[in-house]
C-alpha cells in the first residue's frame, strides 16, 4: 500500500510540474496556440508604450458619441455595447499588440476578457481608462 501511495504521489508530482513548464515554449498548452499575455497599465504606463512601440492598436471600446467628444489618437472605435461586437474583434488581427481601454474601465474589462478568450496574443488594459488619461495629463483629440 505504501508504494501505491508513494507511485500515486510521484504522478501527482510529475503532473504538477508538466503543467507548471508547459508554457515555456510561449504556447498554450492546452491549444498549442501563442499564449496570451495580459497586462493592467495606468496612464503614464500606457503613455510611454505608445510612445515606445507604434504597432500598439488603441481599441477604444466607447459609444461612436463618447469616441467623438475625444480619444486618443489613432485609435480605433469598437463600440462594446453593438450587438456585433464579438464579431468585429474577431475581425481584428490577434498578432498585433493591443490597448484597450473604455471611459473609466468597466466595459473595457470585459472587452479585455473577450481578447484574451479569443487568444489576442497581446492585451494591455488602461486602468481607468480615458478618464485616467485625462486626469493624468495626457492629449486626447476632439
Amino acid at each position: 500500500m505504501k508504494k501505491l501511495l508513494a507511485l500515486l504521489f510521484a504522478v501527482l508530482v510529475l503532473v504538477a510540474v508538466n503543467h507548471a513548464t508547459a508554457q515555456t515554449d510561449g504556447k498554450n498548452a492546452t491549444t498549442g496556440k501563442p499564449a496570451t499575455s495580459v497586462k493592467n497599465i495606468d496612464a503614464t504606463e500606457a503613455a510611454k508604450l505608445l510612445e515606445e512601440n507604434k504597432k500598439i492598436v488603441v481599441l477604444d471600446v466607447r459609444t461612436p458619441d463618447e469616441f467623438a467628444a475625444g480619444h486618443i489618437a489613432g485609435a480605433t472605435n469598437i463600440n462594446f455595447n453593438d450587438p456585433k461586437f464579438k464579431e468585429r474583434i474577431v475581425a481584428l488581427d490577434k498578432s498585433k499588440p493591443y490597448l484597450v481601454h473604455c471611459a473609466a474601465g468597466g466595459r473595457s474589462a470585459k472587452a479585455r476578457e473577450i481578447l484574451k478568450e479569443l487568444q489576442f496574443q497581446s492585451i494591455y488594459h488602461l486602468d481607468g481608462g480615458l478618464k485616467a488619461w485625462e486626469k493624468a495629463g495626457k492629449p486626447v483629440v476632439r
